[in-house]
């Protein structure tokens, strides 16, 4: 329980929050089960009181755990954490089996990001606009798969933020951690004129103001990134079941 993450060496707040996040996430603590009291916490990971009310805090506003009186501490059901929480979708990244992981997030996007790229047609602004070109100019003048990763997720950002509606916004903020791995996985591939022309190709319906060419484009490039994955992973994306309550 509490094992340390191993690419942190942050804040004490920071590295307590993590550790019990994780635990979390990991199922250590089910739901319904309590944490260890305060004083227990402390001596575990020898921080202060302090600290740990703090972490305690932090992981209640990330949704994973409520205090109540005379009941402790208690883990709440994964349907009520926050799961877009950037802390949330890296403690989940780090536990999840990679091929599931990655075809939940193609649903996700899959459901989301054509519709994404029609508003964005209808309502986006000549910044906007100039955001998800950068992006696409970005990944034709990569010289690394580093910088291909990076200007990737930029055009993909710079999509959401360009609906003007806020309700998009978080989807792109978790997609410098969620789409940065299946990206890198797929950033050597030898399909990437494709992919060029593909981006190209939602980047010019979305700046002529075509919602319906930027939503059926946005369609053929997705569907065609899955492929690509299927391709170099060399299997086929195991289909997502409903997450089992703890």
């Amino acid at each position: 329980m509490f094992q340390t993450s191993n690419a942190l060496r942050r804040s004490v707040h920071s590295q307590v929050t993590d550790r019990v996040g994780s635990s979390i996430v990991r199922g250590e603590i089910g739901v319904g089960e309590t944490l260890p009291p305060e004083i227990r916490i402390c001596e575990m990971m020898d921080v202060s009181r302090t600290v740990v009310r703090e972490a305690i805090r932090t992981l209640t506003g990330k949704g994973l755990i409520e205090s109540r009186p005379k009941s402790g501490t208690r883990v709440r059901p994964p349907e009520q954490w926050n799961q877009l929480d950037p802390d949330v979708l890296r403690w989940h990244l780090e536990t999840a089996e990679i091929d599931r992981y990655l075809a939940k997030l193609f649903q996700l996007r899959a459901a989301v990001e054509p519709a994404a790229a029609a508003l964005a047609a209808t309502y986006a602004e000549e910044v906007d606009v100039a955001r998800i070109r950068a992006g696409c100019d970005g990944m034709d003048a990569a010289k690394t798969n580093e910088e291909f990763v990076a200007a990737d997720i930029a055009f993909h950002q710079a999509i959401y933020f360009a609906t003007r509606n806020e309700f998009f916004w978080p989807i792109a903020q978790m997609f410098d951690i969620t789409l940065r791995q299946s990206f890198t996985i797929a950033a050597p591939g030898s399909h990437r004129p494709r992919a060029l022309r593909e981006h190209r190709a939602v980047l010019d319906a979305i700046a002529a103001g075509d919602a319906e060419t930027a939503r059926t484009a946005t369609v053929v490039l997705l569907t065609n990134s899955a492929d690509d994955l299927v391709r170099i992973r060399g299997r086929e994306f195991e289909t997502p079941r409903p997450a089992k309550r703890r």
